[in-house]
């Protein structure tokens, strides 16, 4: 019985030593997180910047005479542009002009030209 206790003694001595718990690495703790954050900002937040820098260029490209559909899906012809009041007129019958913010152009129709196959 004496071998068995000095062998428990010898393993609870070794146990006490291996038990307390070991500080874990700083980088390795925060890497997923880090790599979480990179990859929603290339698949999410950058290209949604894009399409917005996009967006702006065609509204401030957007000349009288361009044929545009806005928001609410109306579809018309640019009779003019208000700089100050940030307004586009466009003209959607013989007779009939509105009066519609410049972010409210949703695109710019541009008439497809029909490329036959050879």
């Amino acid at each position: 019985m004496n071998g068995f206790s000095s062998i428990l003694f010898i393993s609870s001595a070794t146990l006490g030593q291996a038990g307390q718990p070991q500080q874990p690495n700083l980088f390795a703790t925060l890497l997923p997180i880090l790599l979480i954050v990179v990859v929603m900002y290339f698949l999410m937040i950058r290209p949604q910047q894009k399409k917005q820098k996009a967006h702006t260029a065609m509204i401030n490209a957007i000349k009288p005479g361009d044929e545009v559909v806005t928001v609410g899906g109306m579809y018309g012809t640019v009779a003019g542009v208000d700089e100050k009041k940030n307004a586009i007129y466009l003209k959607i019958s013989n007779e009939v002009k509105v009066r519609v913010e410049r972010h409210a152009i949703a695109r710019v129709v541009v008439e497809d030209q029909a490329v036959t196959p050879k």
